[in-house]
């Protein structure tokens, strides 16, 4: 599907031309104070040179005609240029396989119920495949490891049965897992179920730090949807039902801050870095959109800021995205379109 973004952005590009222009005439006016006033022309200016910064690949993947249920997560392996799927319903398989240029490898559905949440690790020479699995079954309440061919390598949880807060390893419908280069395990747990929390573990399955409240104040979640990790130590949380993102120190677990202000229409579903770690990609489903936001410097929170919106057509229900690490380029699982859309950077 394509964005409907031209009409959308010449009009916002002409509001934010005239917005600028009235805040230097209020500047020149001595109604606002000097500083102020830079401050804010710069970031309208800045804006307006970046107001489109990806464009939809209508190219992949080559055959679409793959997907044949609910596509709701994506991960990229930047090794073997893999494009990893997983999807719901019945008879289908649960991960599909693709090539960066949109070709089919393969399927696999091995011990995969409900998938929610994927994440491709990679150390640098080996990759594997992590799902998170919300299933009722035998399956469910789960985070499992399977080698890149879809074999089982590890499973987090006691398979079938949900967890509480009061038992570290017993998931309650996970909602996404990160895994760092040197195997420090990040997984928030709480797609709706009794736990609501952010767990961080060693590589041998320890756990180093976690938040475990159900709430509104700091460090606190309702419904803890996304995780991913920065280069500085920062660990970036997608409170959903909060609606803001939430952000923690990876070594002590401290909370840092947190963003509200750009989720007052919908919460954030999903949280990516560019490779440059200039901005984070959002997805929110409830308003069909992908968000970039630009990250923060080191050692600021500040509040959010939006430089881009990626709108999207209606109904299509964007819910969690992954990002190239060698290209730069997005991946968007939609629900509702029941597609995987790729969009790649204009520069």
């Amino acid at each position: 599907m394509r964005p409907r973004g031209g009409v959308r952005c010449r009009l916002v590009a002409r509001v934010t031309a005239a917005m600028a222009l009235t805040l230097l005439v209020l500047a020149l006016l001595g109604a606002l104070p000097g500083a102020q006033v830079l401050r804010t022309i710069t970031f309208y200016s800045s804006w307006m040179i970046e107001q489109r910064l990806y464009k939809l690949d209508v190219s992949w993947p080559k055959l679409p005609e793959y997907f044949t249920g609910q596509t709701f997560c994506v991960g990229v392996d930047p090794i073997s240029d893999l494009v990893y799927v997983a999807q719901r319903g019945v008879n289908v398989p649960k991960v599909l396989v693709f090539s960066e240029n949109g070709d089919f490898r393969q399927a696999w559905n091995s011990t995969v119920e409900m998938p929610h949440g994927i994440f491709v690790a990679s150390n640098g020479t080996d990759s594997s495949v992590w799902i998170t699995d919300v299933g009722n079954g035998k399956y469910g309440h789960t985070v499992k490891q399977y080698s890149t061919s879809g074999k089982p390598v590890q499973t987090l949880g006691t398979p079938g049965k949900p967890g509480s807060a009061l038992i570290p390893l017993q998931f309650d419908q996970p909602a996404e897992v990160f895994v760092a280069q040197n195997g420090d395990i990040y997984i928030v747990d709480g797609d709706g179920g009794l736990n609501n929390r952010l767990l961080k573990l060693t590589n041998d399955f320890k756990v180093m730090w976690l938040h475990a409240e159900n709430g509104t104040g700091a460090a606190q979640f309702r419904i803890p949807h996304s995780v991913t990790v920065d280069s500085v130590g920062r660990v970036w949380v997608a409170d959903r039902a909060n609606k803001r993102i939430q952000v923690f120190d990876k070594v002590t677990g401290e909370w840092l801050g947190a963003w509200s202000s750009c989720f007052k229409e919908d919460g954030p579903y999903s949280v990516r870095l560019t490779p440059n770690e200039k901005y984070l990609i959002v997805a929110q489903l409830n308003i069909n959109r992908v968000s970039i936001l630009a990250a923060p410097p080191v050692g600021s929170i500040g509040d959010c800021i939006v430089v881009n919106i990626i709108q999207m057509a209606d109904e299509v229900k964007p819910h969690l995205v992954d990002v190239n690490v060698k290209t730069g380029a997005i991946y968007v699982a939609a629900i509702g379109s029941q597609q995987v859309h790729k969009y790649v950077p204009l520069n």
